[in-house]
């Protein structure tokens, strides 16, 4: 299995966006009906169906900085909603939706996503899930597996500031991912193998393709994997992001960490790792705490609580980015910090208003219409909608 090495540091991003009916908030099961159209107005590779009828990912060209990649993203979405609109259909995104009924959504009929709820049943007809990729080169096929694993000791801080999934069919799950707790079950899907070399890694793809678990590699779902094809580490732990700019705050940190990995192996020195049962735990701690996780930092156990860690690494990793051309999308991690991550600014938004779910689509909606975070305590939802109670920042 050839690792096609490509351009250091080029960055790719996709996004998946669900359809909400303007007067219900429910999802829209229109994808067809919406790409027939899309894919009339002419060449359109960045603009797709997905799994279920109630999504379109959209992505980014190869690019050398973020804001390229969000600029691409802005114009598929500017493709899309002259066709959405009169429909009353709205883009918007989140790791899930707070009230839609999984069982009711449908299938996007091709041999692949059919094969995969045959196989997975209950489990394959749970997806209704939605996150973001970035794809971040690399040019030399050594550096895949060590980036990869020391990616590993603070992937559950990505999953962290990206959870936006608190909700599932109308209930408080307790959980600021319940996305990731959701996608895992899947065969193939969730933490990766930390593996010292290609040839392993290699052996194992032969393995499970030789014993019927995959047919090719796309099927290995992990959080984060190599994309042999690609050239580059794809990192897929994200929720989606509610807003463009949260967008660009992952994209950001994913493509400065996985550079500041890269240079220490430039200069000889031992990568960071930490074992598979301490990687194990910080994703479940993540999947639950969210930004107020205790995670497991290093190999010797010592655990520190996301937000502290996230502060501690931005002095080595701001003049990084600043390099690479992505200092003021990672910047922005700051509002983040303050306003809180998207699943406590929907899970405020739900606890301030009666009909909590319905709220949490609209601040979904209007985030992604504003293209940035939106404080929850200043968000009022439409009426009949009316505030519950008031909530403080804790």
């Amino acid at each position: 299995m050839h690792f096609n090495e490509s351009e250091r540091g080029l960055i790719g991003v996709e996004w998946e966006l669900q359809m909400i009916d303007k007067d219900t908030g429910d999802l829209r099961q229109s994808a067809d009906a919406v790409m027939d159209i899309v894919e009339s107005l002419g060449d359109v590779p960045n603009i797709h169906r997905e799994m279920l009828l109630n999504t379109i990912e959209i992505t980014s060209k190869p690019r050398r900085h973020a804001s390229e990649c969000l600029d691409d993203l802005l114009e598929n979405i500017a493709i899309i909603q002259p066709v959405t609109t009169p429909m009353r259909i709205d883009l918007a995104t989140a790791g899930t939706h707070p009230f839609a009924t999984p069982a009711y959504q449908r299938v996007t009929d091709t041999g692949r996503y059919n094969d995969l709820v045959e196989r997975t049943q209950y489990w394959g007809r749970q997806m209704q899930l939605y996150g973001v990729h970035v794809h971040i080169g690399i040019e030399d096929a050594a550096k895949v597996l060590p980036i990869l694993n020391a990616l590993l000791t603070r992937f559950a801080h990505l999953q962290a500031l990206s959870s936006s999934s608190p909700y599932w069919a109308g209930e408080d799950t307790g959980y600021a991912s319940n996305r990731a707790m959701y996608f895992q079950q899947l065969p193939t899907a969730g933490i990766p193998r930390q593996f010292e070399k290609w040839d392993d890694l290699e052996r194992y793809v032969e393995d499970v393709t030789r014993t019927g678990i995959i047919s090719d590699f796309s099927e290995i779902r992990w959080d984060i994997r190599p994309s042999p094809k690609l050239g580059t580490i794809e990192i897929r732990v994200f929720d989606a992001a509610t807003n463009i700019r949260e967008v660009g705050v992952l994209v950001a940190l994913t493509a400065t960490l996985v550079e500041y990995y890269s240079r220490m192996y430039d200069r000889g020195e031992e990568l960071p790792r930490i074992p598979d049962w301490y990687v194990a735990e910080n994703k479940w701690r993540a999947s639950r705490y969210g930004m107020e996780a205790n995670l497991i930092v290093d190999e010797a156990g010592n655990q520190e609580d996301v937000i502290t860690t996230i502060r501690n690494m931005l002095p080595e990793l701001l003049p990084i980015a600043e390099e690479i051309g992505c200092r003021d999308e990672l910047e922005h991690i700051h509002e983040i910090m303050r306003i809180g991550a998207a699943y406590q600014r929907l899970s405020i938004a739900a606890a301030r208003h009666k009909d909590g779910p319905r709220a949490m689509v609209e601040l979904m909606q209007a985030e992604f219409k504003a293209g940035h975070p939106i404080d929850p305590l200043t968000f009022l939802a439409s009426k009949p909608n009316e505030l519950k109670k008031e909530v403080r920042r804790q």
